[in-house]
């Protein structure tokens, strides 16, 4: 009977837990379109190193803890990266497959995503993150773990999916 219950608590979790605009308001807020920017000479590697840096920076100036870097969840944020730069879009497609596999994989209660695209600094992702309420909840949110993959399409724009999650 507990094990009902759990079942159904986690489906809940993974139903509810990608709190986002929707897309057309997402993808005005986190694709930048300032074309000026000189995105091809940008190592996304580097980028996404940052980007784990600069939110567990955050989230100590917040008084949270750092998040740890998860390696298993690593390989379904960047199979997103990779199927959001094939559809040329940012997007939660898939999200409730990607929670779930997780979860079954980590032990995961409560996971969530944010997706960027086109910021050629760390900093500036997380910027446009924090400026929207439901991904600064997200970044600050109960989470122990955390992923990140950032990697440039064929013309250097940058696109980024961050899983976060709780153990």
């Amino acid at each position: 009977m507990k094990l009902q219950y759990a079942f159904l608590f986690l489906f809940l979790a993974v139903l509810t837990s990608c709190t986002s605009p929707s897309i057309p308001e997402e993808e005005a807020l986190f694709e930048n379109e300032d074309t000026s920017i000189e995105s091809a000479e940008v190592n996304a590697s580097t980028v996404a190193n940052e980007v784990f840096e600069a939110i567990n920076n955050h989230r100590e100036e917040m008084g949270l803890t750092k998040l740890v870097f998860s390696d298993n969840a690593y390989k379904y944020a960047d199979e997103h990266t990779d199927y959001m730069i094939a559809q040329g879009k940012i997007s939660h497609d898939n999200f409730n497959e990607r929670a779930s596999n997780l979860a079954n994989e980590t032990g995961a209660t409560v996971v969530k995503e944010n997706v960027a695209k086109n910021y050629p600094k760390a900093e500036q992702a997380l910027n446009g993150w924090l400026n929207s309420q439901s991904h600064k909840n997200t970044i600050e949110g109960d989470f122990t773990h955390t992923t990140v993959s950032v990697k440039a399409d064929e013309k250097g724009k940058l696109y980024y999916t961050q899983l976060f999650f709780k153990k």
